[in-house]
């Protein structure tokens, strides 16, 4: 392992810069991982949702006297019950195209008066044991007068559509709009080319590997609530939880132990959380609740969904004009949390990636379905914005005669025109946009290709080449808890309000401490899922985590120094000027006589009494304001072949270079990278939420639902290029999310390649074999 270089000519093995090992493996892989469902409470009882076989209709009455006598069963709770409890909502402050400010409609946590999409939780069913509560849930009669379904948010705009809710004329929420219309019409109207395509980003079920589970509990004499919960965020949960229950933040705790995946989907409060909480205070007792895989499948929130028309303008040179995108957004039978940010504002700061495009008009109509409800995932309108703008190049490319690569290349954004300000009002600053493209077609092996073609050619498949140049906006990083703990024991934890589902964020984050404080990495501990620890805390999500508590780490660090530069001229006897600071050692300067961290750090505790001024505890509790953005940026070079007589398509090849500013452990990153190419490759190709006309899922479980196999997933190359970012102390961009900003584009942009010579020029997400055989043979037909 290479070791990173100190001033002073010492290395840290373990420092910034480095592939250290996740911490978090040999726990999660000798089986010791302690997730939500694996944790219990004396006495417990479980819960059991009863929910909607229905898509949409009027809820006449729930019989519950056969189900109440049952063995075991302790409480059935319905919307009466729970009606004291707030409502979720959509709170972000978004305006229709006129001003106007959007109200969203609330959510009941049980449905009261109508379904409105199949799997909505109608009743809550607790008993002594699940299988008790499950029997239970199966005897409770649901009284529904079914009513017409829509699924598709096209469709749900349009007049004559079946209203889901009275006072939303065609169902629609939010009417967005961003630019300035007159302008972009003239652009356009000026243009020598325009390239426009209409570009399906389908529905996905999210599919973590850890289904939601919780476990409510009640303290009577603190009059206190405790939910132990997979989420993102303890801190942001404890305070939308408490809001809907009623009660100062104070008395309501989260805890959150590992979490098997989440990708957006756990980030926000859920509506069986409430009834749970209510039957353990009416009760007295915990009550527990797991779901299954088919539950998942229709209770999860989904992710993407948009139906979009995209347009770029370009003048004769190529240089691009303008870029409009008119879309629908679903957002599900009910809106969560953050639902309209995908199709919008995400829209918005995206689609221009790393292109000079003076202009930008985004219109999009956020339409209610009876559909599961639609909210973050991976990217949440990051990968969506740089795969219309990468498929519009293409065309565009194919309408003016200009190569792909060279269009790309004028349009970028200079180096030497950083500080950039965007038309989506973005500034970016930092990025060699240019220089990461050659990079990666370079190590694409562009002479090869021909070959590569022609051996595929030879078996009988037809072989495309894909580009996925991208940028995207990273959400700010929020106010976010830096502590610093030193324990009786010689540790030292780190407590910081971002949650680790998957990243490796105590290795990352030990890291840091230990370049800035010199702890070594196998004496530091992660705080992260217990909302009475922290003061601040803005979960994980929008690839900000390394930026937002790597920076409160940082800033933490050098407020131990401080105060331990204090107290160590007290021990030392010695002036606090003569004090210096270096690889975790408290020196008298130009002398050998000093202190550890640590080692101070446990004589402060041992002290009787302290001077004034000397500090009792090198402890800290420090929170990082905030910072703008950053902008991942990167560019993926995709190979596909397709079998013609099947449809079937293979990824057979595939290269990324990505500019992720300073990388703090490239092992890390690269992974995050592979995960992120995989599920772009899952939705490129075979993932796809399917609804009949009545609003059933067809797609409700692994036998109808494909994601993509490790057979399906080449190897994946991934070279870094670090500009540093300007506008945070560690210089990073963040990672999480752009595995799918620069995978979408690249394998669909290969597919296309591939099926161009037959007059193929589009194909809708996924390229699934029936689609591809169908417009291979649609192809043919025209031809002859």
């Amino acid at each position: 392992m290479p070791d990173t270089m100190m001033p002073d000519g010492t290395t840290l093995r373990f420092g910034i810069g480095q592939p250290v090992r996740r911490n978090e493996d040999p726990i999660l892989l000798t089986g010791k991982g302690r997730y939500s469902d694996d944790v219990s409470l004396p006495g417990q009882l479980y819960a059991v949702m009863v929910r909607s076989p229905y898509a949409h209709g009027v809820l006449r009455g729930i019989d519950v006297s056969a189900a109440k006598g049952m063995p075991g069963v302790l409480g059935i709770y319905t919307a009466e019950d729970v009606k004291q409890y707030g409502k979720l909502r959509c709170t972000l402050p978004f305006r229709h195209r006129d001003g106007t400010e959007m109200k969203a409609p609330e959510r009941h946590a049980l449905a009261e008066g109508k379904v409105r999409f199949v799997g909505d939780p109608v009743a809550c069913v607790v008993a002594e044991t699940r299988a008790q509560a499950r029997d239970a849930a199966e005897a409770v009669v649901l009284v529904v007068e079914p009513l017409p379904a829509v699924t598709d948010a096209r469709e749900a705009a349009a007049a004559g559509a079946p209203t889901i809710y009275e006072g939303w004329p065609n169902n629609v929420v939010l009417d967005f709009h961003f630019g300035d219309s007159a302008e972009v019409t003239e652009a356009f109207a000026r243009a020598k080319h325009v390239a426009k395509l209409p570009l399906r980003n389908n529905r996905i079920v999210v599919c973590a590997m850890e289904p939601r589970a919780a476990l409510a509990s009640w303290d009577a004499d603190e009059q206190k609530f405790t939910l132990n919960v997979s989420c993102q965020g303890v801190f942001g949960l404890r305070a939308q939880m408490a809001g809907l229950m009623g009660v100062p933040v104070e008395k309501f705790r989260v805890l959150t132990g590992h979490v098997g995946g989440s990708f957006g989907m756990k980030a926000s409060a859920y509506p069986e959380y409430i009834p749970m909480l209510h039957a353990a205070r009416l009760l007295g007792r915990p009550v527990k609740w797991t779901d299954d895989r088919s539950g998942s499948f229709l209770s999860d929130q989904h992710g993407r969904d948009h139906d979009v028309e995209g347009e770029l303008a370009l003048d004769g040179e190529g240089n691009f004009l303008a870029v409009r995108l008119t879309a629908f957004a679903n957002m599900g039978g009910y809106m969560a949390t953050v639902a309209p940010l995908m199709g919008t504002g995400n829209f918005v700061k995206n689609v221009q990636a790393n292109y000079r495009t003076p202009l930008i008009e985004v219109n999009t109509k956020c339409v209610i379905t009876n559909t599961t409800p639609v909210s973050a995932y991976r990217g949440a309108g990051r990968p969506e914005g740089n795969y219309f703008m990468e498929r519009l190049i293409e065309e565009a490319a194919r309408l003016s005669g200009i190569d792909a690569i060279e269009l790309r290349r004028r349009n970028h954004i200079p180096s030497a025109a950083m500080p950039y300000s965007a038309a989506s009002g973005s500034v970016y600053d930092s990025g060699e946009f240019s220089t990461v493209l050659a990079k990666a077609i370079e190590a694409s092996d562009p002479a090869g290709f021909i070959a590569r073609k022609a051996e595929s050619a030879a078996r009988g498949k037809l072989r495309g080449r894909g580009i996925g140049n991208y940028l995207e906006v990273t959400a700010p990083p929020a106010k976010e808890m830096g502590g610093i703990r030193f324990e009786k024991d010689g540790t030292v934890t780190i407590i910081t309000g971002t949650l680790d589902y998957g990243q490796g964020h105590w290795s990352a984050f030990a890291q840091v401490l230990h370049e800035k404080l010199g702890v070594p990495c196998d004496r530091i501990r992660l705080l992260q899922g217990d909302s009475d620890q922290l003061v601040a805390g803005g979960g994980t999500g929008g690839s900000k985590s390394i930026m937002a508590s790597g920076a409160a780490i940082s800033e933490a660090s050098a407020i131990v120094i401080d105060k331990g530069k204090l107290a160590a001229a007290h021990v030392l006897e010695a002036a606090p000027a003569d004090i210096e600071f270096a690889r975790g050692r408290f020196a008298i300067a130009g002398t050998d006589r000093g202190i550890g961290v640590i080692e101070l750090a446990s004589a402060l505790r041992a002290a009787d009494a302290l001077p004034e001024g000397v500090p009792d505890t090198l402890d800290v509790k420090h929170v990082f304001d905030q910072a703008p953005s950053a902008f991942p940026n990167g560019c993926h070079v995709a190979e596909v072949e397709v079998d013609p007589e099947t449809g079937a398509v293979q990824v057979v090849r595939y290269v990324s270079v990505n500019d992720f500013g300073v990388i703090v452990n490239p092992l890390l990153v690269e992974g995050q990278v592979h995960g992120g190419v995989a599920q772009g490759i899952g939705q490129a190709i075979f993932e796809s939420v399917r609804y009949s006309e009545d609003g059933q899922i067809l797609s409700g479980s692994f036998m109808d639902y494909a994601l993509p196999r490790a057979a399906d997933v080449p190897g994946i190359g991934f070279t870094p290029h670090a500009v540093p970012a300007r506008t945070n102390p560690l210089g990073a961009k963040g990672c999480g999310e752009a595995g799918c900003a620069g995978s979408l584009p690249a394998v669909m942009n290969a597919i296309i390649d591939a099926l161009r010579p037959l007059g193929i020029t589009q194909l809708d997400m996924p390229a699934t074999p029936e689609r591809v055989w169908a417009a291979i043979q649609g192809a043919k037909k025209q031809a002859a």
